[in-house]
């Protein structure tokens, strides 16, 4: 029988991370010489992995990208779970799932993992698979290879997330989406995107993992 699969987002949809990423991105500006920003700036600069939200912190230096980078990591390493935690309701909803559950992000496999486990929450996936482990959203590779691995096909499964780039890969997979409205892309952005299906709480995904 096809079995039957919600796909999540991580950051911004299961998870607000922004604190500790605007930490971790303050403390590598500073280890590079350059001022801090603003955490509703570094909002913006979320979704696409490590990499492309230190380029845009540091721009307009590209010189910096590589040290400001390592240093994002020596200290998100050591600080991802300093103030992360599940947006209100999350572990409710997932608890009471009838679907398999699982994540692609675009955060590395194991600090998702790390951050997970950390929560509580990384039992209740079949698996995850990060931006290190398939190519980054919004290449579908990564969730398909979800769908393999779980047995689901495009049509029996759903992807719920924050972003355009969720959208742009739920649609590259096939995939009915759901865009959350509490994450850290206004209705607005989804809606231009071509967002038709929302969730403007935790509880509004009720139906669709049922």
């Amino acid at each position: 029988m096809t079995a039957r699969l919600a796909i999540f987002d991580l950051d911004g949809t299961l998870l607000d991370t922004l604190d500790d990423l605007a930490a971790s991105v303050n403390a590598a500006l500073a280890e590079v010489g350059l001022p801090s920003r603003p955490s509703l700036e570094i909002r913006t600069f979320v979704g696409e992995g490590a990499r492309r939200l230190v380029e845009r912190a540091v721009a307009p230096h590209a010189a910096l990208v590589e040290p400001a980078l390592a240093a994002w990591w020596r200290h998100y390493e050591a600080h991802c779970l300093d103030a992360t935690r599940p947006y209100p309701g999350i572990p409710e909803v997932l608890a009471g799932a009838g679907r398999l559950l699982a994540v692609h992000t675009n955060k590395p496999g194991r600090l998702a993992r790390k951050i997970l486990s950390g929560l509580g929450l990384l039992d209740r996936f079949a698996a995850v698979v990060g931006g290190d482990e398939a190519p980054r959203k919004p290449d579908p590779a990564g969730t398909l290879a979800l769908l393999e691995r779980t047995g689901a096909t495009p049509g029996s499964a759903v992807f719920v997330g924050d972003s355009r780039v969720d959208l742009q890969t739920a649609c590259a997979a096939g995939i009915r989406a759901v865009a959350v409205t509490w994450g850290f892309v206004s209705r607005a952005e989804l809606a231009a995107a071509g967002a038709t299906a929302w969730a403007e709480r935790p509880a509004d995904l009720v139906p669709w993992l049922a």
